[in-house]
């Protein structure tokens, strides 16, 4: 098998139909893992991975934790609360500490768009984007994408409904992007104060009424309002 084409995964779309294929059927050899006794294989080990959180997580960050040493890594997990980013500590200065650690992978989330891109842009290793403000979650489509293949048998040209806080989630752009490599139809609902005003550059349909957006649905995607990013949106 050749090797990956991408150092870093910081947005899916940089991601090829063929990448996204590869990168699934990789998960679904793994998933028998996590069925076993021994819930662990050697692939990762000798490597180093940290969990960098500036964020809030309990799912992503647990995930990566157990997926990491599942696969025989070992697992550092920096508490931002407990570190010198308190004392003032910028993102640079963070990434020049951690390149002298010489860790094989940094998984980070942040509050601010672009940040894993800054990060992958200072420091030698390789980079997970997972979460950066409202730009991008690609571990989360692909986990989507996953989870939808393997209850439909296939992603080719679903009619896929994303519903909910559309303009503040970084989710509903990335499964956007993702999903249209597929053919899929991608139809993203929600009240016109909730959805962000370039929305039609997405190549998405959009719907201000639920009946209409759910109407021949094969998938439905429900998005939590993100109050912590609402900052005065109207809510009808």
């Amino acid at each position: 098998m050749e090797p990956f084409a991408h150092h870093s995964l910081l947005d899916v779309e940089g991601l090829t139909r063929s990448d996204v294929e590869r990168i699934l059927d990789t998960a679904e050899a793994f998933l028998q893992v996590s069925r076993r006794p021994v819930r662990k294989v050697p692939t990762l080990r000798g490597k180093t991975v940290i969990n960098l959180f500036y964020e809030a997580s309990t799912r992503t960050r647990t995930s990566f934790e157990l997926a990491g040493k599942r696969l025989s890594a070992d697992v550092i997990n920096m508490s931002v609360s407990a570190s010198s980013v308190k004392k003032g500590e910028t993102l640079q200065d963070t990434c020049r500490t951690l390149q002298a650690m010489h860790p094989d992978v940094i998984v980070i989330r942040h509050g601010s768009s672009g940040a894993p891109s800054y990060v992958a842009s200072k420091i030698g290793c390789s980079v997970i984007n997972a979460g950066d403000g409202m730009h991008a979650h690609p571990t989360q489509a692909l986990l989507d994408a996953f989870t939808i293949r393997r209850a439909k048998g296939t992603l080719d040209n679903l009619v896929v409904a994303i519903v909910g806080d559309i303009s503040h989630s970084r989710v509903a752009r990335s499964n956007a992007h993702l999903l249209k490599l597929f053919g899929c139809e991608v139809r993203l609902v929600g009240p016109r104060t909730l959805l962000p005003a370039a929305v039609d550059s997405l190549g998405v349909r959009v719907f201000d009424r639920l009946e209409d957006g759910l109407e021949g649905a094969d998938v439905v995607m429900v998005l939590r309002i993100q109050r912590e990013r609402l900052e005065g949106a109207l809510l009808p």
